[in-house]
């Protein structure tokens, strides 16, 4: 079994650093950092280095992964996937709560 800190659970307090959200979504380090940039994913820190990502942004990412692997999507349109993704769940968990 691979140690690429192969992370299920996906709490607040968990925190990730550049590195270990690389290897847990396989994307490079100059994609997460366009993502970024982009506003896909937001980090704590200043600088790269310092960068650190709480639990939720892995979900993010492992999505932003996918869609840019395997769907070609390119950032700006990974970006409004994501809100948009968030936003069904969000009236989802809504609509649930009204019935």
């Amino acid at each position: 079994m691979s140690h690429s800190f192969a992370i299920d659970i996906v709490e607040e307090d968990v925190q990730l650093t550049l590195g270990q959200l690389c290897r847990a979504t396989r994307a490079p380090e100059g994609q997460v950092h366009t993502w970024v940039v982009e506003g896909v994913l937001v980090p704590e820190g200043a600088t790269p280095a310092e960068w650190r990502f709480h639990g939720a942004a892995l979900r993010r990412a492992r999505l932003a992964a996918t869609l840019t692997r395997e769907l070609e999507i390119n950032t700006p349109g990974v970006a409004l996937a994501l809100d948009l993704i968030e936003e069904i769940e969000s009236l989802k968990a809504t609509l649930r709560r009204l019935r």
